[in-house]
């Protein structure tokens, strides 16, 4: 039989109302880079898998899906190796299942994952696939998110402390105080949550945290990525500098002697060891379309866009959110919320319009406070600093309390 190496009870899915099956879960973890076999009995669990592998999760992963269940999957490793993990679909039961992975372990490899996709809802027969060494039995119709937890499940070392979650800030447009909303989240998240939060300044040239914590750090992010095989849980921490008893920040360089022009992939191993070393993660991502860019925004958990109420704010918005919904269907759809709303004698676009062109209200409405927001640059403070009680502080610990809720 198959070494068992970790079980999960998962039989049922529970689905929070008006979001996606899991959305109430725990961070779903990236794939590890393993290869996946899916033989498949139906066309909608072949599809769920198929919809799976496309995942931002999943980049790393090959899958193959094919159809005719244990029986296929038996006779395809007779004389081939089998991959990291093999999900199969059966609408058997009883003996003639146990009867069937019994041959299937005869043709195994000891080491390999197995996750079976069952039609019985019986908690005995569960019980019974798990003492044979499957890792875990999802309850038939099953979707993309569901094949993904399990995977996340599957390798996430037992005893590991939850993974944290990524939230990703980002402007419409070029100042509209993105930053600003990014580091008062953060600032907000640590202090009134009391979460272990770290506030990542990836405007490598022209990055404001440091200046905004008042902070100067003697190591930046471009020191860790380029040396991402010397960054790990255990050791990011030395970028750090801190800013609170919970809040640490991973400062940008904020200098132009060099450019900085990295491959797509080239944060994935620092937001890696900061997704496991923290258990919030604020990216405060720059207004700028590149490969890393859009890889930072489309991998993470939650994306909230900072718009200001006119035309330019309105239109970048309306494509960002498509775009990054589009890419990501299996996530919870981008949130915005507007900021410097008021200024004086400017026209502006009212929430309500915006929302009907974007498609959903936004999650705050930020007043224009030239003074309050000035004097906190000027002192390197946050909002709630200098003015506890404030309006604008209680609505960033609100948006800091909504981006936390969806964590575990």
């Amino acid at each position: 039989m198959w070494k068992v190496k970790r079980m999960s009870a998962y039989p049922l899915r529970a689905t929070a109302a008006g979001q996606p099956a899991g959305f109430l879960d725990a961070s779903i973890a990236p794939t590890p880079r393993i290869s996946l076999q899916a033989f498949c009995e139906t066309a909608e669990t072949a599809a769920a898998v198929q919809a799976a592998a496309q995942d931002r999760r999943m980049t790393r992963a090959q899958v193959r899906v094919q159809m005719g269940g244990i029986a296929a999957a038996i006779e395809a490793f007779r004389d081939s190796p089998t991959p990291t993990v093999i999900l199969l679909e059966t609408e058997k039961r009883g003996e003639d299942l146990l009867h069937e992975l019994g041959e299937l372990a005869e043709v195994c490899d000891v080491a390999t994952e197995v996750l079976i996709v069952g039609h019985v809802d019986d908690a005995e027969l569960y019980r019974q696939v798990v003492r044979r060494g499957v890792n875990n039995y999802l309850l038939a119709p099953i979707e993309p998110r569901d094949v993904l937890r399990a995977l996340s499940l599957l390798f996430r070392a037992r005893g590991a402390a939850p993974l944290g979650r990524i939230v990703a800030v980002v402007g419409a447009k070029g100042g509209v105080g993105a930053s600003t909303v990014a580091h008062n989240i953060a600032w907000a998240t640590a202090r009134d949550l009391a979460i272990d939060t770290v506030i990542t300044d990836l405007d490598l040239p022209f990055g404001t945290a440091s200046l905004d914590y008042n902070q100067d750090p003697p190591q930046d992010l471009t020191d860790a990525v380029s040396a991402p095989h010397r960054v790990d849980p255990g050791s990011i921490d030395r970028f750090f500098a801190k800013c609170a008893d919970r809040l640490s920040l991973l400062a940008a360089p904020g200098a132009i002697d060099r450019v900085y022009d990295f491959a797509a992939e080239s944060f994935d191993s620092v937001i890696d060891a900061l997704r496991a070393k923290a258990r919030c993660v604020v990216l405060d991502v720059p207004h700028i379309w590149t490969a890393w860019a859009r890889r930072i925004l489309v991998g993470a958990d939650d994306i909230l866009i900072v718009a200001a109420p006119e035309l330019a704010s309105l239109r970048n918005a309306k494509i960002l959110t498509e775009t990054l919904q589009a890419a990501r269907p299996n996530d919870r759809r981008p949130s915005y919320c507007l900021n410097q709303v008021g200024v004086p004698e400017r026209p502006e676009i009212m929430p309500a319009d915006f929302a009907c062109a974007i498609g959903g209200e936004p999650l705050a409405v930020i007043s224009f406070e030239p003074q309050l927001f000035g004097a906190a640059a000027y002192n390197g403070q946050m909002i709630a600093e200098i003015a506890g009680g404030d309006r604008a502080a209680d609505t960033f610990s609100r948006l800091a309390r909504t981006f936390a809720g969806c964590a575990e």
